[in-house]
């Protein structure tokens, strides 16, 4: 009796494989071919799933993103109410959000890796172009809502403009990331926490401490 493959947890073996190659290798080693012998698969079986290497490319790029989101949103939830927090909980619970996209693990870090190889690539290769963009976007629209929940808590230093910060936290997440998994003995995961706590911080109001800042309410988005 043949086997019966699920062919969504095929894929994902797949881009498994190609994630693996390209940590190790680069993602310009991830050809099909290659990709086939480190999931173990022959080529026929790949291309049954993936027609052509851009199709593979296109969703393991999307399979990546869509893994750290879940993860972010698992956060979303806790990061409400921040105004009606302590100070040292509110600032665990956006460090911890935002500490998502930064390599601070074997998993944390294998992502990042297969993120810059991603995005370096798709600056010459018009179909990842897009979904580079689209990831983008939505680390940006993060970061600004997470900064927007802080500043309507009250929980932000008076006069920080938003649009500003959320490039400049943006900057800084990118930078530490793209640095820890190209010089990692040059930046360490406990210096990347170090860098971004310092910096949220920074943002705080002068002697902020306890449920301080709340709004009317007492409540803010995340």
């Amino acid at each position: 009796m043949p086997k019966v493959v699920d062919p969504a947890a095929r894929r994902l073996e797949v881009v498994d494989a190609l994630f693996r190659v390209a940590i190790r290798d680069g993602l310009q080693q991830a050809s099909l071919r290659n990709v086939a012998d480190e999931a173990g698969l022959n080529i026929g079986s790949v291309r049954h799933y993936f027609a052509t290497h851009q199709e593979l490319m296109l969703f393991a790029m999307r399979s990546m993103v869509d893994r750290v989101s879940g993860r972010l949103l698992r956060h979303v939830d806790a990061a409400a109410n921040l105004g009606a927090r302590p100070r040292p909980e509110r600032r665990e619970v956006v460090a911890g959000l935002l500490e998502e996209l930064l390599p601070l693990d074997d998993v944390r870090r294998a992502e990042v890796t297969v993120f810059v190889e991603f995005a370096t690539a798709a600056r010459t290769n018009p179909a990842l172009a897009g979904p580079a963009r689209d990831a983008a976007v939505g680390t940006r629209a993060l970061i600004g809502r997470v900064l927007a929940g802080l500043a309507r808590s009250g929980a932000l230093r008076a006069g920080i403009d938003l649009e500003t910060e959320t490039v400049r936290l943006w900057a800084l997440l990118d930078g530490l990331g793209f640095n820890a998994v190209l010089h990692p003995e040059l930046v360490s995961a406990a210096d990347c926490v170090a860098a971004l706590r310092a910096h949220l911080d920074g943002l705080e109001p002068d002697g902020a401490d306890g449920a301080d800042g709340a709004d009317g309410n007492g409540t803010a988005d995340g």
